[in-house]
């Protein structure tokens, strides 16, 4: 009888036993399968903008319209003057810069009819501007600080009370410091403004008969003179 109770007992455990097998079986083969690795994203590059390296930008050419609105005003010495300006761009910053221009005055005695003189001529500025702002082949409007060296000559037409003076000319020579800001408007148009400080080299290079009262280019003769210029240009 006890015999027959242990294989009655064995028997009913084999079934469990196999059963326990066969569920563990899958969980054993997964657990051996390898994981694959997590997939990583590559990173992403920044977009590269290319530069361009030449030296040469192109030209300005540009027209001054500030100062013979400001010479007309003055009627008592009835001035004029007209100046435009060409610049080269090298390497987004640098800009060679050579202004002409033409101007004159009459000027009108307040207790006469007759001018005291009547003097006009040309004058040329040589100089250099140049942008501190970091260059970017984008941005073309830019700040600008430079210097000049003009040169003005003109002929004087005194009244008979000066004859000697009677066609006479007159050169002068000043140095600029120059700051201003130049603005794109629309497909290669701009514009832009300037300040000028100007110091007289030739203050006392000419004697007393020799004096002129204005300047081309300059303005009225004293040791240190402003300028505002307000231009129209076109880049090339």
């Amino acid at each position: 009888m006890t015999i027959l109770c242990s294989c009655l007992q064995a028997v009913a455990q084999e079934p469990v036993r196999d059963s326990l097998e066969v569920l563990a079986e899958p969980v054993a083969m997964q657990a051996e399968e390898p994981i694959p690795p997590a997939v990583q994203p590559e990173p992403v590059k920044p977009a590269t903008r290319s530069v361009d390296t030449t030296v040469y930008q192109g030209v300005i050419v540009r027209l001054d319209i500030a100062n013979p609105i400001f010479e007309l005003a003055r009627s008592s010495w009835h001035t004029y003057a007209v100046e435009a300006a060409v610049s080269v761009r090298l390497k987004y910053r640098l800009f060679p810069t050579i202004e002409l221009g033409y101007a004159g005055q009459f000027r009108q005695e307040k207790d006469a009819t007759t001018p005291k003189y009547n003097g006009q001529g040309e004058y040329v500025r040589l100089g250099m501007d140049i942008s501190p702002l970091k260059k970017h082949p984008e941005r073309r409007s830019v700040m600008l600080v430079g210097v000049r060296a003009g040169v003005g000559w003109q002929q004087l037409e005194p009244t008979i009370s000066e004859a000697a003076l009677q066609g006479a000319w007159i050169a002068d020579a000043w140095g600029e410091i120059v700051a201003g800001v130049q603005v794109d408007i629309y497909k290669g148009f701009n514009m832009g403004w300037a300040v000028r400080m100007k110091f007289l080299f030739t203050e006392k290079t000419h004697d007393s008969l020799t004096i002129p009262y204005y300047i081309p280019g300059f303005g009225y003769r004293n040791s240190m003179n402003w300028g505002l210029e307000y231009y129209l240009g076109y880049a090339f």
